[in-house]
Protein backbone atom coordinates (compact mmCIF):
# COMPACT_ATOMS: atom_id res chain seq x y z
CA UNK A 1 0.00 0.00 0.00
CA UNK A 2 1.53 3.29 -1.04
CA UNK A 3 1.00 6.40 0.76
CA UNK A 4 1.19 9.82 -0.86
CA UNK A 5 2.81 12.59 1.16
CA UNK A 6 -0.07 15.56 1.21
CA UNK A 7 1.10 17.91 3.40
CA UNK A 8 4.78 17.92 5.92
CA UNK A 9 4.99 20.46 8.69
CA UNK A 10 7.69 20.94 11.93
CA UNK A 11 5.06 19.10 13.60
CA UNK A 12 3.47 16.26 11.40
CA UNK A 13 3.28 14.90 8.01
CA UNK A 14 -0.14 13.85 6.59
CA UNK A 15 -0.01 10.78 3.94
CA UNK A 16 -3.12 10.09 1.96
CA UNK A 17 -3.66 5.84 1.92
CA UNK A 18 -4.35 3.54 -0.84
CA UNK A 19 -7.99 3.35 0.48
CA UNK A 20 -8.22 7.21 0.43
CA UNK A 21 -8.33 7.73 4.31
CA UNK A 22 -5.58 9.63 5.84
CA UNK A 23 -2.75 8.97 8.30
CA UNK A 24 -0.71 11.33 10.36
CA UNK A 25 2.32 11.13 11.78
CA UNK A 26 4.69 13.09 14.15
CA UNK A 27 8.16 14.64 13.75
CA UNK A 28 9.27 11.47 15.47
CA UNK A 29 7.30 9.64 12.53
CA UNK A 30 4.98 7.83 15.02
CA UNK A 31 1.27 7.46 14.20
CA UNK A 32 -0.72 9.84 15.35
CA UNK A 33 -3.83 8.71 16.64
CA UNK A 34 -7.58 9.39 18.04
CA UNK A 35 -8.81 12.88 19.11
CA UNK A 36 -5.33 14.61 17.96
CA UNK A 37 -5.61 12.77 14.47
CA UNK A 38 -9.43 14.46 13.82
CA UNK A 39 -8.13 18.02 15.30
CA UNK A 40 -4.90 18.12 12.73
CA UNK A 41 -7.17 16.67 9.70
CA UNK A 42 -10.07 19.38 10.56
CA UNK A 43 -7.30 22.13 11.12
CA UNK A 44 -6.24 21.43 7.44
CA UNK A 45 -9.55 20.81 5.79
CA UNK A 46 -9.22 17.44 4.77
CA UNK A 47 -12.34 15.80 6.69
CA UNK A 48 -15.62 17.00 7.91
CA UNK A 49 -17.13 16.26 11.11
CA UNK A 50 -20.52 15.56 11.72
CA UNK A 51 -22.50 15.75 14.90
CA UNK A 52 -24.02 12.34 16.12
CA UNK A 53 -28.15 12.24 15.70
CA UNK A 54 -29.87 12.90 19.61
CA UNK A 55 -30.91 9.82 20.33
CA UNK A 56 -34.39 8.88 20.31
CA UNK A 57 -36.87 9.23 22.78
CA UNK A 58 -38.83 5.92 24.69
CA UNK A 59 -42.03 5.59 23.09
CA UNK A 60 -44.58 6.40 26.15
CA UNK A 61 -46.70 3.48 25.27
CA UNK A 62 -43.69 1.47 26.63
CA UNK A 63 -44.11 3.56 29.59
CA UNK A 64 -47.63 2.95 30.02
CA UNK A 65 -47.61 -0.79 29.31
CA UNK A 66 -45.23 -1.20 32.19
CA UNK A 67 -47.21 0.78 34.54
CA UNK A 68 -50.56 -0.79 33.50
CA UNK A 69 -48.47 -4.08 34.27
CA UNK A 70 -47.28 -2.68 37.85
CA UNK A 71 -51.21 -2.12 38.85
CA UNK A 72 -52.17 -5.60 37.65
CA UNK A 73 -49.14 -7.23 39.44
CA UNK A 74 -50.55 -5.50 42.36
CA UNK A 75 -53.61 -6.19 42.41
CA UNK A 76 -52.87 -9.82 41.78
CA UNK A 77 -50.94 -10.05 44.96
CA UNK A 78 -53.81 -8.05 47.00
CA UNK A 79 -56.54 -10.75 45.65
CA UNK A 80 -54.06 -13.58 46.53
CA UNK A 81 -53.48 -12.38 50.23
CA UNK A 82 -57.01 -11.84 50.57
CA UNK A 83 -57.61 -15.56 49.76
CA UNK A 84 -54.59 -16.64 52.60
CA UNK A 85 -56.63 -14.62 54.98
CA UNK A 86 -59.92 -16.00 53.71
CA UNK A 87 -58.62 -19.35 53.78
CA UNK A 88 -56.76 -18.89 57.20
CA UNK A 89 -59.89 -18.05 59.29
CA UNK A 90 -61.81 -21.15 58.03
Amino acid sequence: MTMKLIKKTAEYSIFQRGDDRYAVKDAAKQAVNGEEKVKILLAEGLIKVTEPSAPAEPEPEVAEDAAEDTATDAAEDADAEESEAESDDA
